[in-house]
C-alpha cells in the first residue's frame, strides 16, 4: 500500500486534489501543528512545512488555516528549508470548539475525522453531563461519537456506569477499558479499522496518554498521575499529533481540556429525546417553563426525562444562543470596518485627484 493511502488518502481526497496536482503541487497530510510550524507526511515521508504567506493572508479566521488531519497541497522547498503549504484541500469535516476564554473565537481540534473518541474515566472524572457536551461536539462535526470509559479496573460497577453513559450518549457506542489490565481493548480494536481517522478527546487525567501507549504498543506518550489533592489531571499531552496505529487506524491525540464550549451548535443532535419532546409542546414558542402543555416539563414530572439532562440541554441551548449573538456582532463589526476602509480609500483617491497627484 502506498504511504499516503495508509494515512487515509482515498478517492474522496484524490478527486479534490486533482486540480492542485496539475499545478505541480504535492499531496500531504498534517501530522502535527505547533503555531505555524507543521509536520506533514508526503509519499516521500515526513518533513517540516509552513503555510504560505498568501494562505495566511486569505484566511478569514483560524478555521481556514491548516490543522492536524488536514490534507494540503504542498510546494516542496529547495534545499533544507520547510516546504510551503499553498492550499488546504477541502475538508470532509472538522472538529471545532469555542476557544477557552471569554472571546468568541473558534479552535480547530482536528480535521477529516471519521469518529470522535471521547475518553472519560470511571473514577471521580465520570460525569454524564460533560459527556453530553462531547457527544454534541461529535454530532455537530459530523463525526461518529465513540465513548471509551477508561480505568475500568477502578470501578466497582462497570455495567451500571456503561448504562448511564449510554443514556447520556444516544447513538454512540460505549466501550469500557482498562489500560492496566487490558480488559476491553479487544472490543475497542473493532473500531480501529485501517485508514480510519479517530480524534481522541477528554479531560486531563482520564488516562488518554496511557490508552494511546497501549494502542501503539510502546511507551511514546508521557504519563503523569492525577493530583492527590483533588483528583484532577495534569497536562501531559501539550500538542495535537496524528499517529499511525499498528492496526492501520489513525489516531489524533489531543491535549486534555479543562472546559468545552461548542461552536457550531449540535445540542439537539446530542439530545434526540429532548428534541422530540419539544415538537410535542402545545405552543411552538414554548419557553419550557410554566406554560401549559409543555411536553418537557410533563416528561420530567412523569419520570420519562431526567431533570438534570433537561437542565444540561437548556444550558447548552443558552450558550449556543449567546455565541450566535456574539458571532453576528463580530460579522457586523467586520462589515462596518470593511465599509470604513472602502470609504477612506475613496476619500483618499478623491483628494489625490483634486491635488493632481496620480
Amino acid at each position: 500500500m502506498a504511504l499516503l493511502e495508509r494515512f487515509g488518502f482515498d478517492s474522496y481526497f484524490a478527486s479534490r486534489f486533482a486540480t492542485f496536482a496539475s499545478q505541480g503541487l504535492v499531496a500531504a497530510r498534517v501530522l502535527r501543528e505547533e503555531r505555524e510550524n507543521l509536520l506533514v507526511v508526503t509519499e516521500e515521508g515526513e518533513r517540516s512545512a509552513e503555510p504560505a504567506g498568501r494562505l495566511r493572508h486569505r484566511a478569514a479566521s483560524r478555521l481556514d488555516l491548516p490543522a492536524v488531519g488536514d490534507w494540503v497541497a504542498l510546494r516542496p522547498a529547495e534545499g533544507e528549508g520547510p516546504a510551503v503549504v499553498e492550499v488546504v484541500v477541502p475538508r470532509r469535516n472538522r472538529i471545532v470548539r469555542k476557544a477557552a476564554g471569554d472571546a468568541a473565537r473558534p479552535q480547530v481540534l482536528a480535521a477529516n475525522v471519521d469518529a470522535l473518541l471521547v475518553a472519560m474515566g470511571l473514577d471521580a472524572d465520570f460525569n454524564p453531563r460533560r459527556l453530553e457536551r462531547y457527544v454534541a461536539l461529535a454530532w455537530e462535526s459530523e463525526a461518529q461519537p465513540l465513548v471509551v470509559l477508561t480505568k475500568a479496573d477502578a470501578c466497582p460497577d462497570v455495567t451500571a456506569r456503561v448504562a448511564e453513559a449510554e443514556g447520556a450518549a444516544p447513538g454512540a457506542a460505549v466501550v469500557s477499558v482498562s489500560a492496566v489490565t487490558g480488559s476491553g481493548l479487544e472490543a475497542l480494536a473493532t473500531h480501529l479499522a485501517p485508514g480510519r481517522t479517530l480524534a481522541l478527546v477528554g479531560m486531563s487525567g482520564v488516562g488518554k496518554s496511557t490508552l494511546v501507549n497501549r494502542l501503539l504498543g510502546a511507551e511514546t506518550q508521557a504519563v503523569r498521575d492525577v493530583r492527590a489533592s483533588d483528583g484532577r489531571g495534569q497536562h501531559t499531552t501539550t500538542r495535537r499529533d496524528l499517529l499511525l496505529l499498528p492496526s492501520g487506524a489513525l489516531l489524533i491525540d489531543t491535549p486534555g481540556m479543562r472546559e468545552l464550549a461548542l461552536w457550531d451548535g449540535g445540542g439537539n443532535a446530542a439530545f434526540p429525546d429532548v428534541a422530540a419532546l419539544v415538537e410535542a409542546c402545545r405552543f411552538r414558542d414554548c419557553a419550557h417553563g410554566a406554560e401549559p402543555g409543555c411536553a418537557l416539563r410533563a416528561a420530567v414530572d412523569e419520570g420519562r426525562l431526567d431533570a438534570d439532562r433537561l437542565a444540561s440541554w437548556e444550558k447548552i441551548a443558552r450558550e449556543e444562543a449567546w455565541l450566535a449573538r456574539r458571532q453576528d456582532e463580530g460579522l457586523a463589526r467586520a462589515e462596518r470596518e470593511r465599509w470604513k476602509g472602502l470609504t477612506r480609500g475613496a476619500k483618499e483617491r478623491a483628494r489625490s485627484k483634486r491635488s493632481g497627484v496620480p
